[in-house]
């Protein structure tokens, strides 16, 4: 059986968040657990993710949202062969104003191909990355790439609830992982 593992940004995606819906509604959803939500380090991050790789039943697919899909691209030549692949939703841009200063580390993610099948889903109006960049990463990383309108951050402020197309978008991916 497919495990996934939830890989929330600062501040961990509260109860309003998507991320946490499809968590209660899919016991195969488990959450990474760095040791601070809000002055994220990217070495924890890393080490919370390598653990949380290593107690999952299967090789997971990685559900990432805001900063932690910059962590996957950071970490992806640690984890490769370890994850079936990452679905990756509002991809920050590092460089702009809105970037969280305590995110820092995060900066400068590697620009090139994964080592594991990736889709990148970003909005029209991210206030923390404009379309053009997150196209350019997918590129990069030779990641699908879908721009679903303007939501926001596609988060729990984004009024998603469940967020029925980002699930559909994630069953298409990973029915694409299984091929």
């Amino acid at each position: 059986m497919t495990s996934f593992i939830t890989l929330p940004g600062i501040g961990g995606s509260g109860e309003t968040h998507w991320q946490t819906h499809w968590e209660a509604s899919d016991p195969r959803f488990t959450r990474f657990h760095p040791s601070d939500w809000e002055k994220p380090g990217l070495a924890d991050w890393q080490d919370a993710l390598e653990r949380q790789i290593d107690n999952s039943p299967s090789p997971p697919v990685l559900v990432a949202h805001s900063l932690a899909g910059l962590l996957v691209a950071h970490a992806a030549e640690m984890i490769a062969g370890r994850v079936m692949g990452a679905f990756l939703v509002a991809v920050p841009d590092p460089a702009s104003a809105a970037f969280p200063a305590a995110a820092a580390s995060f900066a400068n993610p590697p620009r090139h191909r994964l080592p594991f099948p990736a889709l990148i889903v970003a909005s029209a109006n991210d206030p923390y990355a404009a379309p053009g960049y997150v196209k350019e990463r997918a590129e990069e990383w030779d990641a699908g790439f879908v721009e679903i309108g303007p939501c926001g951050h596609i988060n729990g402020a984004s009024g998603l609830g469940i967020w029925d197309q980002g699930r559909m978008l994630f069953g298409a991916f990973c029915a694409g992982l299984r091929s």
